[in-house]
Order: C-alpha cells, then structure tokens, then sequence
C-alpha cells in the first residue's frame, strides 16, 4: 500500500524527543474485536478504534504523541454479545460486530461523585454538563459568550475525537491518514476519569505531551501599548518611569509601529523611530529587559523584502482580501516554501536580538491549507519549535485553538495548544464586566490543559482613554495572580504613574508583589509541565463534590494553596466581595484574618488589599528583596509565608531559567514542610543544581495566625527578639510572627521553630 505523500519537509524543525516524552510507540495490550480496537492506556482513559478495513493506526498523531505507557491491570470478557473490559474505574460496553461507535452500540459506565454515570459516547458531541474550557480569543467581547467544551464535565467523561487529525512524523512533519479505502474509520480517547478531575488532565497530559516551560521572566511583569514610540522615549522617558517608580519590568512589547514601509505589515525598522535597531536592543538586553515584536502575517508588495520572498516561493504569494491594505500578499505556512520564506523575514530581528514575536493574527488572511491541523496551533508550533532550534525555551505568543475567520472549530481541535502557545486573548473592552469575564476565563482553559493564557491587564481599547482609578487597580491586582501579566492598551493609560493617590499605590504594590511572586509561579509552571494541573485552578479540581466549587467562578486557586477571588465590582474605597471558601481554615494574605469553611463569607477590601487567601499549612515563597527584573539577581533572599493551623508541603523549582538545559536534568529542587502541632518549618537540603546556583540563601518565615512565641530557634539554636538576622519579631494586630536567618548553605537543610507563649511547646 503507498502512504500518502508527506507534507511540510522538515526544514530544521524538530521536535525533540524530550518534549513528547520520549519516542512515540503504541501503548502495549490492545483488545481487538473484529474491526474495533480497544487499547487501555490507564484506569481511566481507554482509547477506542474503528477501521472499516481493519488497518488501525500506531503512528503518532499531531494531538496523540505518545501512547507509550504501562498498561494499567483491566481484565477483558464477552458478556451477552457485548465485549466488555474493565479497568477499576470504569466498565466499556461495545456491542460486537454491530460497526462503527454510535451511542446505541458503546458504552462506560463509571463514578462521578456519588452518582453513577452510564455515558454513551458519539463522536462529534460531549456531555452536557462540560465545565466548559476555551474560545480562540475575546477580542471585542463586552458581555458572557460561551465557550467551547474543555476535557471536565460533571458527568466525569469525555470523547475526544482524533479521527481527522493528521500523524506526526519523527522530523516534526505531519503526513495525513489513510484513506481506508472509503470504509468507515474512527479514532478516539474516551475519558472516564468521574469526579478525579486532577487524574482527567493528567491522561491529557500524557496523551497529548506537557506544557512548555516557559523562561522564568515570562513569569514577571509586561508592558505594551499601541502608540509610536522612537527608541529614545524608552530609552529616556519609560524605562527611567519605572525605575523611578520601583516597578519591575521584565518584557518590552513593541507594538506595530515598529515597522517600515508601512506599520501594518512591513517587515523592515522605521528608521523614523528606530535609527539604531541594533544599539536599541542590546541597550534593553543590558537593563534586564527582553524585547518582543508585533507581527502581523503578511507582506505589501510594496515591501523591499518581497523580492526575498518571490525568490524563495518561486513566484507571487496569494492576494490578500482585506480592504484596508490593498496590495497585500499573505502566507499558506503549510507549503514549505511559503513557510520557509515567511521565516527568512524573521531571522534578520531575530539576529539583533529579538527575543519573541507576537504574532497578531486578527485581521490578515494567512492559512494553512494542510488538513489535520489547526491553523493557529500549526502556526504556534513553527515558531515555538523555532525558537528551540536557536537554543531557547521555545514558545508562540499568538491566539489560540482556531484560525482566521470568526470562531470555527476545527477538527483537530486545541488539545496540542499546551505544548507550544502563550495565548494571547486579543483586544477587549475595558470594563467591570470583561476584567469579570477574564477572572473566570484562564481557569476554564486549563479544562483543555493550556496553562498560560495572557489577557491585556486594563483591556485594550481606549473607551475611556483614563480608566477609573478603581477599575484598573483592580485590573493590575487580578493580573498579579495571573499566568501572565501584560499591560496593553490602545493610546490608553495603563502605568501607575499615570494614576493618583490610592489607585497608584495600589499598581505599584501589586507589580512588586507580582515580580516577587515568580519564584512561585515558576514553581506551578514546572508543576503544569509534569502534571497537566494549569497555574490557575477552578475550585472544582480539588472540591469537586461541593456545589459551590462550580459556582463561584471568579474565584480560583493559584497553585492548591492559595485562593484568589478578584473584585470585579466597582468601586473606589471599601468594597466587599462574596467568597466562598472550602473546607478548612485559611488566613489572609494581606490582613491575617481567617475564615474556616465550608462557608461563605464577605470579604471588605479597599485598593491596597485583594482577597487573597493561604490555606492552613500552605507555603507561598516570595523574593524577599526588590529587583528590577526577574534575571537581573540570582534568587539567594526568599521569603516563605506560611499559615499555621495545618501542615503543610512544597517542593520549591529552580533552573537556569531559559535554554534546555532543565530537559537534561540542570535543575534543583527545595523540599519545605510545615509540621503545625511542632510548630516547625524544615527547608531540606536543595537537591540538584543549575548553571548560575547560588551556593547560600537567607531566609524570612512569615508564620500568619501565629500566637506570640516564648522562644524561637534556627537550626536549634535560640535566636533574639530583634528585626537584624538571626533574629524575630512579632505583629500583635495581625497575629504574624517573622523569623529572619543570615545566608545559609543550600546544601544543609534548615529547620525554624517557635514555642507558643501559651503553651510552652
């Protein structure tokens, strides 16, 4: 039999073996039963195969990179003409010989909660209680839309349906199905993983690879704006604002104005605005910043780089069919030339220094012609793969999941997005009701296993120009507990500085916090990258059997042990938001107050607070100083708060923070515990370690919800009462208490306790 032709000649772009887990085999002990194929991947996930003509397909696919696990114990029988396997989790029904899976002839029964589920699964459909999960952007939304289906449903299945989704081949490139000669074939994971969400986005996770680890500045603070900066407004009018203003900033968006002979979609430096290119980027590279490009897909004929095009293509590019830009040519990135060419306009920014594109793909009809793949995550994967290629942590910031045109979905559906994308949400609406919009948003997309999602902190468009002082400090506080954080507006006001009063306060309080916050949120991107969890997390995933899990929306985890319930309310002094807290007791960030739950509660906020909320026993580690960027000093002063009243667990990530070298082991971890009736945190001996590793740290414990100590020790040792390290000192109207040590090696495990005046021990 001839295989169909192969698309896409690889051109350099490789998927390396470490991002799909290792080389793609089919899992072992497939079940075959006349022309359908059952293989049992895990307790819960069981993919189910249909072939007309028999031949069933072991190759990889563009979503399904490895099915190269240990089957998991199930047993196999034939029960009144119906095969039959059973894993422990779940029972599979298929009636024998009765042709391809519809809903009369395939079942699972399974355990969602207390309730038990019988699914009957249809390829093309999903439950009706799907949790929801994504949308290819929110540009110009003001109000709710719905979004479509993610993984989770409350009736704890899901059929993702593979059919139509191209292979992958060893070389990145795709080549498509067999045709099966017009006999019917299916191809599809059915998940059955009940009310255990967690366990659902792992399979995912498995199924389809992990996550990209980002570099570690990705985690830290953003700015863009859609005005025409000249090189020296950055260079002596912004960047001195945010130093001035203690504001870190790690990532310089430059948007579309950057280029020549038009700023739409030229592809050369407005020498009007950018005389020395060059001398601009390595002055960013020197002040800790990364720069990042706007680009918009297509080309004028007008353009000096078209004749570089013409002559890799062979010809003319299609014509482009937007009104607004006559005489544009636009790209087809699944014909290898085009493909090739449209990155050879790329590599001379790249070469300068560049250190990502923002591909901005809203208003020029580029495509891929290719089936099997969906546009943006075909495009998304050329770039993140590029960037590995030169040695990078490679990844797309672009919309997500669909293609241009509206809303399509596409067969192949958003399940390889994870591996390669920082989505960008597109330009919305600056109002109360979107930043409401977005605070339950990133939450819904980890249901398709994308971790990082990027909204425009403020909103884009510049109706008003001058936001209320109350919307955007609110705006930049939800942001901080954010995957990303980006500033971005059109011409509108999105700097502290360019606020009063409180309002600035606030901004400037929440940016530190948020550069602070890295070392945490890097940590939740490595668990993202092992495990399928995404950095933000619906309630549901650990409280599914609470109905209030699934009705506050708003509200979330960040990591397990941190709650975040954003105010999306409007108002300028106190404001009071309901949040409903789960089981156990958890103690404010900011006050130290604390809530036992299950119960609701209303929580009064003015703008230099948020609801931010610890669990007993959790463990959120900060940088303890201040720095401008997230690389421009090593990590050697943390900060640990931790909330009594329970115990606790982290394991602290840590590598060079860009390149690959954490795929080959160049990490370290730092294992904390928190034992509640000791009164002990002990930091374990790092293990592992990194180019660029400090060798000593100082630590500061911050015990919230702590009774006033009689005694307090490090590493045995009794320290003073006093604020210099070694050294406490205690909060008597937030009931905190902070214990400080002088630099210690990293190599040594540290232990901190206090004995409660109370109660001696």
């Amino acid at each position: 039999m001839t295989r169909p032709p192969r698309l896409l000649p690889a051109s350099g772009l490789l998927i390396p073996l470490a991002v799909l887990g290792g080389p793609p085999t089919p899992g072992p002990g497939p079940v075959v039963d006349g022309n359908a194929r059952f293989t049992v991947l895990s307790p819960t996930l069981i993919r189910v195969e249909y072939a007309g003509d028999g031949a069933f397909e072991d190759r990889p696919t563009f979503n399904a990179v490895t099915r190269a696990t240990e089957p998991p114990p199930f047993t196999t029988t034939v029960e009144n003409g119906a095969r039959v396997i059973r894993t422990g989790r779940l029972t599979l029904r298929y009636r024998r010989d009765s042709g391809p899976f519809t809903p009369a002839n395939l079942s699972v029964k399974l355990k969602a909660g207390t309730r038990r589920v019988t699914a009957r699964p249809s390829f093309g459909t999903s439950a009706v209680t799907n949790l929801g999960g994504w949308r290819r952007s929110l540009d110009k939304v003001s109000a709710p839309v719905a979004l479509n289906d993610g993984l989770l449903a409350r009736d704890g299945w899901y059929l993702l349906d593979d059919t139509s989704t191209a292979l992958l081949n060893p070389d990145g490139t795709i080549t498509q199905r067999p045709g099966h000669g017009g006999l019917p074939y299916q191809d599809g994971y059915l998940f059955g993983y009940g009310h255990d969400y967690r366990r659902g986005l792992k399979d995912l996770r498995d199924l389809t690879g992990p996550a990209a680890m980002l570099p570690r500045w990705a985690f830290g603070v953003w700015f863009s704006r859609y005005y025409p900066y000249r090189e020296s407004d950055y260079r002596d009018g912004l960047l001195p604002a945010f130093r001035a203003n203690r504001v870190p900033l790690d990532m310089l968006v430059v948007d579309t104005d950057w280029k020549s002979p038009n700023t739409w979609n030229g592809w050369n430096w407005n020498p009007a605005l950018f005389p020395d290119p060059r001398g601009f980027l390595d002055w960013a590279r020197g002040r800790g910043l990364r720069v990042a490009l706007n680009i918009h897909p297509s080309i004028s004929l007008a353009d000096p780089k078209y004749a570089q095009v013409k002559a890799i293509v062979g010809g003319d590019l299609p014509a482009g069919d937007c009104p607004r830009r006559p005489g544009s040519r636009v790209f087809d990135w699944s014909d290898p030339k085009q493909l090739k060419a449209y990155f050879e306009l790329h590599k001379p920014l790249e070469d300068l220094g560049v250190r990502l594109m923002w591909l901005d793909w809203c208003c020029d009809p580029s495509k891929v012609t290719a089936p099997g793949v969906t546009p943006d995550t075909w495009i998304n994967s050329r770039y993140a793969l590029r960037d590995r290629e030169r040695g990078l942590r490679g990844f797309a910031f672009s919309r997500a999941g669909g293609g241009y045109g509206g809303f399509r979905v596409y067969p192949a559906g958003p399940w390889a997005e994870h591996r390669y994308t920082v989505h960008f949400t597109g330009d919305t609406s600056p109002s109360w009701d979107v930043l409401a919009i977005e605070a339950a948003y990133t939450h819904l997309e980890g249901n398709i296993g994308m971790p990082y999602v990027s909204h425009d902190i403020g909103g884009f468009y510049a109706r008003p120009k001058h936001l209320p002082d109350g919307l955007y400090a609110r705006w930049v506080q939800f942001g901080t507990f954010q995957p990303i954080l980006r500033l971005h507006s059109n011409h509108g006001d999105r700097l502290p500085w360019e606020y009063s009063g409180a309002a600035q306060r606030s901004a400037q309080k929440f940016l530190r916090l948020r550069e602070a916050l890295v070392p945490y949120t890097y940590t939740l991107a490595r668990q993202a990258v092992d495990t399928g969890l995404p950095i933000t997390r619906g309630m549901y995933l650990n409280y599914p059997e609470h109905e209030q899990a699934y009705r506050y929306r708003t509200q979330y985890l960040y990591g397990d042990d941190v709650l975040v319930a954003p105010v999306t309310t409007p108002g300028l002094g106190k404001v009071t938001t309901k949040v409903w807290f789960p089981p156990g007791t958890w103690t404010d960030y900011f006050t130290g107050a604390t809530h036992t739950g299950p119960a609701t509660a209303k929580v009064t906020t003015d703008l230099s607070t948020m609801p931010v909320f610890l669990r007993a026993g959790g463990i959120l580690p900060t940088r303890t100083d201040y720095v401008d960027s997230a690389e421009r000093k090593p990590l050697d002063q943390v900060t640990l708060t931790v909330a009594t009243g329970g115990d606790g667990k982290l394991s602290l990530y840590e590598d060079a923070g860009e390149g690959p070298g954490h795929l080959s082991g160049e990490s370290a971890t730092t294992a904390m515990t928190f034992d509640t009736a000791k009164r002990l945190l002990r930091i374990a001996a790092r293990r592992g370690t990194f180019p660029g590793a400090v060798t000593t740290r100082s630590w500061t414990a911050r015990f919230r919800d702590a009774d006033r100590p009689a005694q307090v020790k490090v590493n045995g040792t009794a320290v003073p009462a006093r604020t210099r390290a070694p050294g406490w000192t205690y909060h008597t109207p937030t009931r905190t208490l902070t214990v400080r040590t002088t630099a210690l090696p990293v190599t040594a495990g540290t232990t901190l306790q206090f004995i409660d005046e109370r109660r001696g021990s």
